[in-house]
């Protein structure tokens, strides 16, 4: 069997993260402590933890034309997997994670995130032989590009994209606790073949046209990690195992698995689990 092909589409940050004591109240001032940077965002969580699988990865994205789109080029093309990425003539986009000691993260992105666009000289065609596309970009065009991929997943916070591309997810995923994610399967112009809400230590919820489930959590690791991109994290693994072949359910319930890796650690990416197919 040949190695299954996934691709990423969607947006990367230089991400500053530490722990905070507790989320700063208006006028308050608050020290991150410990911080370090990583190449983070829906995109690169996503591509980071799809790498740590046997598939082929590839990452279609934009970045910033300076100091800081270097260093996150830099990064992503360590860690493997296939980065195609356009070049904006513009500082990338940063970000500040807050991590409180209950784990929960609190992000503030400094500008726009800039997402790949279809115009972009970028191996849109290539998408049709791919077994599978976790969409987390803005561009509706980009995303009937995406469509062709044997399997597609788009992130709930796409939702506008998706409605206006005409186009029919194989899955849309998302967090039932953001409200920018939480949703119902017949609220989309195209319903999705499935709607998959997280719900933290709760487990999930999955809708389809045959009716709902639910799959459970993991047990939760002990204190000590960070909630950032267990999401994301959650998205790409889905992805994963529905193009290795699984079905929905067992697909959600390794995904958890993966999701709630994360939260061992304040890094992400020390705490993404590897991918079986």
């Amino acid at each position: 069997m040949s190695a299954l092909r996934i691709a990423v589409v969607g947006h990367v940050e230089h991400v500053t993260l530490g722990r905070v004591a507790e989320v700063p109240a208006p006028g308050a001032i608050v020290h991150l402590e410990r911080p370090f940077w990583f190449a983070g965002g829906g995109g690169g969580v996503a591509f980071a933890q799809l790498v740590r699988g046997p598939a082929e990865v590839h990452f279609l994205t934009a970045v910033g034309e300076d100091a800081a789109g270097d260093e996150v080029l830099a990064e992503l093309r360590a860690r493997g997997g296939h980065v195609h990425a356009v070049r904006r003539r513009e500082p990338h986009t940063r970000a500040v994670a807050l991590v409180d000691s209950a784990g929960e993260r609190t992000i503030v992105v400094v500008g726009e995130p800039q997402h790949p666009e279809a115009r972009d000289p970028l191996p849109w065609g290539a998408l049709a032989g791919f077994d599978a596309t976790y969409f987390t970009a803005q561009d509706p065009a980009a995303l009937r590009a995406a469509r062709a991929a044997r399997v597609l997943v788009v992130t709930a916070r796409r939702r506008a994209a998706l409605d206006a591309s005409g186009v029919r997810a194989d899955v849309v995923v998302g967090s039932a606790r953001d409200p920018r994610e939480a949703s119902a399967r017949g609220g989309y112009a195209v319903p999705p073949g499935a709607l998959v809400l997280t719900e933290g230590a709760l487990g999930g919820r999955v809708e389809t046209a045959d009716g709902a489930f639910r799959f459970a959590a993991p047990p939760s690791p002990p204190p000590g990690g960070g909630a950032y991109g267990a999401g994301d994290s959650f998205a790409a693994a889905l992805s994963f195992y529905l193009a290795a072949g699984r079905s929905l359910a067992e697909a959600c319930a390794s995904a958890a698995q993966n999701g709630a890796a994360v939260l061992r650690s304040l890094d992400p990416r020390e705490g993404q689990a590897p991918l079986d197919a």
